[in-house]
């Protein structure tokens, strides 16, 4: 199976592993909304994501060392 490119290219992967994201809909629409509001958008979230879901759209990745 392939990996899933358009979902990769949202996320990045630290040294330790954990996957970060961009948080979604903060593109356009945001002049109505409080300046606190928009800079909580800027900042990247952590992802947890299953193996279930690492297994579909990462399927060459390896497990992170904490859980071998």
């Amino acid at each position: 199976m392939k990996t899933n490119k358009s979902y990769t290219k949202r996320i990045r992967v630290t040294k330790k592993g954990k996957l970060i994201a961009r948080k979604p809909g903060q593109n356009h629409f945001n002049g109505k909304q409080s300046g606190s509001k928009r800079m909580a958008k800027r900042r990247a979230g952590s992802l947890t994501v299953t193996h279930q879901v690492r297994r579909r759209f990462f399927p060459g990745a390896k497990r992170p060392a904490a859980e071998n």
